[in-house]
């Protein structure tokens, strides 16, 4: 079943808001948090995220019905990529070197910026482009 395509471009303009956040303050909490998001919508799609839920119940009912809609395997694999930043992010900032941690979440923060603001999806491309791969290879 497609999804709504304004619910990820909500859950991205959060997530911009909560990586600038990290960014700034090192909170290793709130990084754990955003980590949390992105598995709960590798693991659900993007509808079981905290940020899809929130969109879902509380933004949606407000802005009226879907017009666009999209296919929820791309920006379930932009969760799976978002995760695997975070927990990069995470490590860096827990273990060292911090250099790390800021790399991993500066690149998932543009990322995240791109979808919220433009509705470029990094992941989704990556997501499209490896599909488009393994049809021509498989």
């Amino acid at each position: 079943m497609d999804i709504d395509v304004r619910g990820p471009r909500f859950g991205a303009a959060v997530t911009t808001v909560v990586l600038a956040v990290v960014l700034i303050t090192g909170n290793v909490w709130l990084l754990a948090w955003q980590t949390l998001a992105f598995a709960c919508g590798m693991a659900g799609g993007v509808g079981r995220s905290p940020y899809g839920w929130l969109f879902r119940r509380v933004l949606r009912p407000r802005i009226g019905p879907a017009t666009d809609f999209e296919a929820p395997e791309p920006p379930r694999f932009a969760q799976a990529v978002g995760l695997v930043f975070t927990v990069v992010g995470l490590v860096g900032f827990a273990l060292g070197p911090d250099w790390l941690g800021l790399a991993a979440i500066g690149a998932a923060l543009a990322a995240a910026f791109l979808n919220a603001l433009f509705g470029y999806c990094l992941g989704c491309e990556m997501y499209l482009l490896l599909r488009r791969m393994t049809v021509r290879t498989g």
